[in-house]
């Protein structure tokens, strides 16, 4: 019988089932125990120190416990809290991102993707590298900066020598004011030979959805492929960091097992990479899942609600605080609402989650991997921050700087944030007013950029930014970054 270690490097035992029952265990008898639940709230408030604040964290068990909990004042306390951390290390920043597909071949059997090898129904497409580049065109001219790519697993159709050439492709077409200056990568778990390929293609995050941590019920889930083998699937992240990629992303998806299950061992995950490589991840997904070609989610039986979901998204906030959390078009103008506020740090704008959908007029559903419950255009979204009070990020300048892995840890962690991704911030916003943003979204931006620059406490770093600003508006000179 494996037995649990965060610094093993077999997923058996960094991932334990037996760990994951005693701490669901230990949550349900404790979740009505008021002083223990309050000492964990204690440990997770940000404390001020004299360069900003830190935050201790929680582990898999204490987080778990929060989870448990059903007593509607500490549910108002972990609200709380877990919006203290956001606006401590991310400040009102909304990082904007999109996905692009380049193929829907797959050669794995997952029940719950319309991509799987069986379905008949979706036709099956792969974008040459004239149709990477105009769908990156079309990208620019939406406005984004930073994309992250999806293709399905087949050795033969989307080899990695294809995916190292859509993201040269990505970066050599130069559009307008427009570029895409981070490519994160969304592909099935492979060597570290070839993460170290990835790595040298200056990719920014490394992907990978572990989709259940419940080793079953994963085998059931994926019942033919490559994607079958459990061990090799959870231990991918451990070849990307030995392969030089030190911003991971981890994420499952919820409703595929039972919700508390999956938060602990997404958190154990957590655990793990920051104990063997000194880091966490860089961010974690909590995608839910949605209808789509041949696949309905009713047929799963571990859906949750709303409100259950948003409780998940903070507590995974006061578990991880340095920890970027993101959340996709998957789910609706309202939800999303409501987890910015709770945590949340990236979000998708403007998505089309079909092989070549930003092309067309129409947004094509035939090739979706999922149904998209927002579907607003990114200059929208954009508007529809800044009047919730978000500063919309275009900013990729850690990645482009080498503030990854503990280097951008070090910077969230000393309360930096001010001095250098709010200026950050302001000016790739600035950017996007003055070449996409619609008459309406240009008059709430430019007002908010002139609030904004007066909470950054330095004045030279302050001075800077307004210096910068000023040449966005009366020239073409971009990309200014700290």
């Amino acid at each position: 019988m494996a037995i649990y270690d965060k610094k093993s490097m077999r997923a058996e035992e960094f991932i334990n089932d037996g760990e994951i029952l005693e701490t669901l265990k230990y949550a349900e008898e404790n979740k009505n125990n008021k002083e223990l639940i309050n000492s964990i709230l204690e440990k997770a408030r940000p404390k001020l120190t004299s360069t900003g604040a830190t935050c201790a964290g929680l582990s898999h068990r204490e987080a778990s416990v929060l989870l448990a909990c059903e007593d509607p004042e500490i549910l108002k306390k972990i609200y709380e809290i877990a919006e203290e951390i956001k606006l401590a290390f991310y400040g009102n920043r909304i990082v904007i991102f999109a996905p692009l597909y380049l193929s829907n071949y797959c050669v794995n059997g997952c029940v719950y993707c319309p991509y799987h090898a069986k379905n008949k129904t979706i036709p099956r497409k792969k974008l040459t590298q004239e149709e990477v580049k105009a769908e990156v065109i079309a990208l620019q001219d939406m406005g984004h900066k930073r994309l992250a790519i999806e293709a399905g697993e087949d050795p033969k159709n989307n080899p990695i020598e294809y995916i190292l050439e859509c993201i040269k492709t990505i970066y050599s077409v130069h559009h307008k004011n427009g570029d895409i200056r981070r490519v994160n990568v969304n592909i099935a778990a492979t060597t570290v030979e070839n993460y170290r390929k990835l790595k040298e293609a200056g990719i920014g995050t490394y992907i990978l959805f572990q989709e259940t941590y419940h080793k079953e019920s994963y085998l059931e889930l994926h019942p033919t492929g490559p994607k079958h083998d459990y061990d090799y699937h959870t231990e991918a992240m451990d070849r990307a960091m030995q392969g030089g990629i030190d911003d991971v992303g981890l994420g499952v998806l919820f409703g595929l097992e039972r919700y508390k299950y999956e938060f602990a061992g997404l958190l154990m995950h957590a655990e793990h990479l920051e104990a063997v490589f000194g880091v966490g991840p860089h961010t974690i997904s909590v995608p839910r899942l949605k209808r789509a070609s041949d696949i309905d989610p009713d047929a799963f039986d571990n859906g949750i609600d709303d409100e259950t979901f948003a409780k998940i998204t903070a507590c995974i906030r006061l578990a991880v605080p340095y920890t970027g959390i993101i959340i996709s078009t998957r789910e609706s103008e309202e939800v999303r609402s409501k987890l910015l506020r709770l945590g949340v740090s990236q979000v998708s704008g403007g998505s089309r989650t079909s092989v070549g959908g930003y092309t067309t007029e129409e947004r094509p559903h035939d090739t979706e991997q999922f149904d998209v419950s927002d579907q607003r255009t990114l200059d929208e979204v954009v508007r529809w921050l800044m009047e919730n009070g978000h500063i919309p990020s275009f900013c990729t300048a850690c990645y482009r700087e080498g503030r990854t892995g503990d280097r951008f840890m070090a910077l969230c962690k000393t309360g930096q944030i001010l001095n250098c991704c709010h200026p950050n911030a302001l000016m790739t916003l600035s950017e996007y007013i003055e070449d996409y943003a619609s008459e309406k979204t240009k008059e709430v931006g430019y007002k908010m950029v002139e609030e904004e620059l007066k909470r950054i406490p330095k004045d030279k770093v302050r001075a800077i930014a307004e210096d910068n600003i000023k040449a966005i508006k009366a020239s073409n000179r971009r990309d200014f970054r700290f």
